[in-house]
């Protein structure tokens, strides 16, 4: 029975008779989120641990079970593997994470990755260490079982699982419709990350061609580390979802494979946002160069220009300062006063000849 009585037993009260106890569930372990047996697409009621739950879908011969591991360890998961017959690579691979997304196929079980995205809200992408974070999310498939092992604490499938409980037309397809709910609901967010990315990088191409706002290399970089990771997520699970659409098993029924198709196509859309925002991030780190390229000349030529208007006055003082005894005007009392009048004028002509140019 999915639930244990109370051991408390019978209770005696005043009048001489007995009350029963309610049952008290059966408390889960810190690693399994949720265990459930669904049957015609109807959740059944209680609490289940993973062998009684597919216990009772076999004996039944019909419905699935779906049990929601978060991090578990490989002692922690064993009796669930030895249970469902789960591969002992695939297995290796759900407790140790860190993969690519992936689609892999063990005799009568799939093993899929996905990778699961988080936007990390911030003030400015200019100042941000982090804009997207990621998790992980695996999961093996059955004919009558799907198990789900999340990686990170932004992966969590409650909300999900409400939703699929609360439409029983959906699960009736079998565990390959929690497959696809869970593909379809990770692509969907994906859209969500890269709209929000995409406003980062149009505020940061705003301020790359503002005039007097800079915009250092590094910055771009930085957002060109967050696209990345994007792009490891989003890239590698292309072929998977595809092969899923085609009929790559049995597992997958043809009414369920017709909606990984749609899948398919939002998943094309978010590879072809991360594309363009490759592309424009590298124009970006051409455009920021290229405007330190032209400050740095344009600080070359105000240089170069005050330095040739003192060099006028240098020169004159230097002719003018020369100890020979013959020089002309050397005694004539409105000379040093000429000598200060052709330094100025000379330096305005300068100073004019520049600014008309745009040197100054």
């Amino acid at each position: 029975m999915p639930a244990i009585p109370s051991l408390g037993g019978l209770r005696g009260r005043g009048n001489g008779r007995a009350r029963i106890q309610p049952p008290i569930p059966v408390p889960l372990s810190a690693y399994v989120v949720d265990c459930a047996v669904y049957v015609d697409g109807k959740r059944l009621p209680g609490r289940w641990t993973h062998a009684e739950a597919i216990k009772e879908v076999r004996r039944r011969r019909e419905g699935f079970v779906w049990i929601g591991l978060h991090e578990p360890d490989e002692e922690q998961i064993q009796g669930i593997s030895e249970m469902y017959g789960l591969h002992e690579l695939a297995v290796e691979d759900a407790v140790q994470a860190h993969q690519r997304p992936k689609l892999e196929r063990y005799d009568d079980t799939l093993f899929m990755v996905l990778k699961t995205l988080r936007y990390v809200e911030h003030e400015s992408p200019t100042t941000a260490n982090e804009i997207v974070e990621t998790g992980e999310l695996m999961a093996f498939l059955g004919l009558d079982f799907i198990i789900t092992v999340r990686h990170g604490a932004h992966s969590g499938l409650a909300h999900l699982r409400q939703d699929l409980d609360d439409d029983p037309e959906r699960l009736k397809a079998g565990p390959a419709s929690v497959l696809h709910a869970i593909t379809d609901h990770i692509v969907d967010h994906y859209l969500e990350v890269t709209s929000a990315v995409e406003d980062d990088i149009e505020e940061m191409e705003t301020r790359v061609f503002a005039p007097r706002t800079m915009v250092s290399a590094e910055q771009i970089y930085l957002m060109k580390r967050e696209v990345l990771e994007l792009r490891r997520a989003v890239v590698p699970l292309a072929a998977p979802v595809r092969r899923l659409a085609e009929g790559f098993t049995r597992l997958v029924p043809d009414e369920v494979r017709s909606y990984f198709r749609d899948v398919d196509d939002h998943l094309i859309t978010v590879s072809e946002r991360v594309a363009n925002f490759d592309e424009l991030l590298n124009t970006l780190v051409d455009a920021t160069v290229a405007k330190i390229s032209l400050q740095q000349n344009t600080d070359m030529r105000k240089i170069t220009a005050w330095a040739a208007i003192i060099t006028v006055p240098t020169m004159l003082a230097g002719i003018e300062g020369m100890n020979f005894e013959y020089m002309p005007e050397l005694h004539w009392q409105f000379g040093y006063p000429l000598a200060l009048l052709v330094i100025l004028g000379a330096c305005l002509l300068l100073y004019r000849i520049f600014r008309k140019n745009k040197w100054l």
